[in-house]
């Protein structure tokens, strides 16, 4: 799927640009990481990562509110950084978020509710280098 079928099948909207919900992403997201460090240090690892992808997840969509780009699906979000934000983020971490959801929805509606220290430990890792290149993005607007 591209980013025109997302549109095609109402998974992306197009909006006006919206800097103070993009701002209040970022604000969220930036909430986000502290608490998931909180529950990494007490040994919460599945909600450690859930909250990790949680703020991965409005890092990403602070950029579709700038774009003027309401999202109605994760999966939509990853397409479009894919398509309209490869040259700006590193698609090591794109495509980190990508498999970060797949993990993500095992974890919140399949059997298995556990997540190791050591995948808690990398999604912390990637999630506070994805959050300071939006971050990047955000300051060269």
């Amino acid at each position: 799927m591209n980013v025109e079928e997302c549109f095609q099948k109402r998974l992306l909207k197009k909006i006006a640009s919206d800097k103070l919900k993009a701002k209040s992403s970022l604000e969220i997201a930036r909430r986000k990481l502290e608490r998931a460090q909180e529950l990494f240090s007490e040994n919460f690892f599945a909600e450690a990562f859930v909250t990790t992808y949680t703020l991965m997840f409005h890092s990403a969509r602070s950029l579709l509110y700038l774009d003027g780009v309401q999202e109605k699906g994760h999966y939509a979000v990853y397409v479009y950084l894919s398509e309209k934000y490869l040259d700006k983020i590193s698609h090591s971490l794109i495509e980190a978020f990508h498999a970060y959801q797949t993990e993500r929805h095992k974890l919140l509606y399949g059997f298995d509710d556990d997540s190791s220290k050591a995948q808690a430990q990398s999604i912390l890792e990637d999630a506070e280098e994805f959050l300071q290149e939006v971050r990047n993005i955000h300051e060269r607007i």
